[in-house]
């Protein structure tokens, strides 16, 4: 049977650095489409209580940009990664230098690069370097954004399109409905590859959503995984991935 494509959002140095590794490894064991790595900050946005704590954690754990794109490497070396994409925040990579970052990412292989708090009309040059360097990047659009707002990301045509199934933050639960449908159809009726999350915590969501998406993010319910069994999380994290991805049926 074939699977879900999932896109699974992990955090480096949460719950530490070596058990991190492992929960990586049972993401990449547990068939997810895509890793999305997030570059935790000290000031998130959209961040969810859940990923919140876990980007905290892994800072007082010692991650720092040098250790997170050492750990992108890691998985990009191990040669038996799926594409792999960075999140952070405007802060951070204005800090590191818009073309440093992005240069950095290409270096590495990465896929793509997701900075929420960098809309395409003020993005500090991030699309400019991501087209030098050949890194996509990933523009994210809430449902109900003003229309303006939508077309600005169907004009950029870009090869991935983020559509957060609706306002506020990370980690609630969603309900899929002819509403946020209708929205990732037509972020993806010029070809742009939709991925779409925000409150995805269940293989019925996955299913409903990847019928019309490319992908589903999956965030706060990996992040739950290991806090289930922090000592050991790969196992809980595989389950998780195998369960969401429609392997366990």
């Amino acid at each position: 049977m074939s699977t879900l494509p999932v896109m699974a959002h992990m955090i480096p140095f949460y719950p530490d650095l070596p058990r991190s590794r492992r929960v990586a490894q049972a993401l990449i064991d547990g068939g997810v489409r895509y890793l999305e790595i997030q570059f935790p900050y000290s000031d998130p946005t959209a961040d969810g209580p859940t990923i919140q704590g876990a980007g905290a954690e892994a800072l007082a754990r010692g991650f720092t940009v040098n250790a997170g794109w050492e750990f992108v490497a890691e998985l990009r070396g191990s040669g038996v990664a799926p594409p792999v994409f960075v999140m952070s925040y405007a802060g951070l990579v204005y800090a590191r230098g818009v073309d440093r970052f992005v240069a950095r990412a290409a270096e590495l292989g990465v896929e793509g690069l997701i900075v929420p708090d960098l809309p395409l009309d003020s993005d500090e040059g991030l699309l400019a370097a991501g087209a030098k360097h050949g890194v996509h990047i990933v523009p994210v659009i809430a449902l109900g954004a003003a229309p303006h707002r939508v077309k600005l990301v169907l004009d950029a045509e870009p090869r991935y399109v983020y559509a957060s199934l609706r306002r506020g933050i990370t980690g609630a639960h969603t309900e899929i409905g002819e509403e946020n449908i209708a929205f990732v159809r037509l972020l993806g009726s010029r070809g742009a590859r939709v991925l779409a999350g925000f409150g995805i915590s269940t293989a019925e969501q996955v299913r409903a959503v990847t019928e019309h998406a490319h992908a589903a993010v999956v965030g706060s319910a990996f992040v739950r995984a290991v806090e289930e069994s922090p000592d050991t999380p790969y196992d809980t994290v595989y389950a998780r991935a195998r369960e969401l991805s429609g392997a366990l049926e």
